[in-house]
């Protein structure tokens, strides 16, 4: 329990010293935490826990998605939903299928490893660019784009990768249309279910009380209790989070008017709460994200492997980005073709693609390979992406001293 505590008070106090660097010297925090954490790790200090699949998933995924969800306005989801939910839906399918037949092609990996590694990386995590975006004070359609894409993405990837390990599991045996769509249904609409009961239930209790930490720890109950209940009965619980912070933010958190099932202070002390959490999530996992890269033995996986693969998730964002993009090139959904560069160079990986790595079997075949490749594409996407986008968000004009 010490060394537990020494360990975590140890992470949160090099992840303030980087905030406060970060800030002066104009360096995006959560690629300074990645560096910082990586050179710690290369000192031979051991001053963070690993990152493991459950400490990503009880502790660092909750606070991350029902933030991100708590913000979002179900309107302006709706007004964008075809092309979100051709980019999230369609578009995962397509990355895990183009990263699968890139790796079996140029990697000679086994079929049932590639479709996991296809699977698991393809969900997006730009909480980086996100993060960047508010710095910068961007908002408007294109940090909807990003971000919701990314919620919507997180969860496709999530029930693909469950989907094809339990493919994988049973030695790829036949299995009928209808049983993958019951499946797929259980876990999609399970996730959403549990998310929206854990949703309702709060706000009704929410009914009963005025007090504004009560109010907090019922939003907090919905987004942990959500999740956990969820990965209990094997549907999504990242679905399950994200319809819980989309159904408590758009019922009342959301609105500035007195009334409904929040009192005005209870609003404003949530909304700091969970920005306070996801800032925390935040720094401890980017912290560690780094320390884990810098102790990973890409030596025994090789360059070249490790090149192509960062080069294959690049080239699959690429071929998900930019032709589902033009589907809608002469619609009211049209995604410019600057948009569509922020949403391909800003489509990181992180922490939900590092979890799902790091539960995969023992015994599968490039296992460790797997696990290599994981880490080099998220600290590749996080250092590499994460210090251009700057650049690319100010030649492109979103920003200031690029064109107009």
């Amino acid at each position: 329990m010490d060394e537990g505590l020494r360990q975590a008070v140890a992470v949160l106090a090099v992840a303030m010293i980087v905030a406060i660097a970060a800030r002066q010297i104009r360096l995006p925090y959560t690629v300074g935490l990645v560096i910082v954490g990586a050179a710690v790790a290369l000192s031979g200090a051991d001053f963070a826990p690993h990152l493991t699949h459950d400490l990503i998933f009880d502790l660092v995924l909750p606070p991350l998605l029902f933030e991100a969800a708590l913000t979002l306005s179900w309107r302006e989801l709706v007004r964008d939903s075809l092309p979100l939910l051709a980019l999230a839906g369609i578009g995962t399918v397509v990355s895990a299928a183009v990263v699968t037949a890139s790796m079996t092609t140029l990697l000679g990996w086994p079929l049932f490893s590639a479709m996991l590694f296809g699977a698991l990386i393809a969900a997006t995590d730009p909480v980086a660019i996100i993060a960047m975006f508010k710095d910068n004070r961007i908002k408007g359609r294109m940090r909807l784009l990003v971000e919701s894409e990314s919620l919507l993405n997180d969860g496709a990837a999530a029930v693909l990768f469950v989907m094809a390990l339990a493919f994988v599991q049973s030695g790829g045996a036949d299995q009928s249309a209808a049983a993958t769509a019951l499946t797929l249904v259980k876990v999609v609409f399970g996730g959403v279910v549990v998310g929206a009961l854990f949703g309702g239930a709060a706000i009704l209790a929410s009914l009963r009380t005025s007090e504004h930490l009560i109010e907090a720890a019922l939003t907090t109950i919905a987004a942990f209790g959500s999740f956990l209940v969820a990965e209990y009965f094997h549907v999504s619980g990242v679905l399950a989070t994200v319809t819980a912070g989309l159904v408590m933010g758009n019922l009342g958190l959301l609105s500035e008017q007195e009334g409904g099932y929040i009192t005005l202070k209870g609003r404003e002390f949530v909304l700091s709460f969970w920005d306070f959490a996801a800032f925390l999530a935040n720094s401890m996992v980017f912290l560690m994200i780094g320390a884990d890269v810098a102790s990973t033995p890409f030596g025994a996986v090789g360059a070249t492997a490790l090149a192509v693969g960062i080069a294959t998730v690049l080239f699959a964002r690429a071929v998900v980005v930019y032709p589902l993009s033009s589907l809608f090139f002469i619609s009211r959904w049209k995604i410019s073709f600057r948009e569509q560069h922020v949403l391909w160079w800003g489509g990181l990986r992180g922490a939900l693609a590092l979890a799902l790595a790091l539960s995969l079997p023992g015994d599968l075949p490039q296992r460790d390979e797997i696990l290599a490749i994981t880490f080099a594409v998220v600290g590749f996407s996080i250092v590499v992406q994460g210090l251009t986008m700057p650049l690319l968000l100010r030649a492109l004009g979103f920003v200031a001293g690029g064109r107009p």
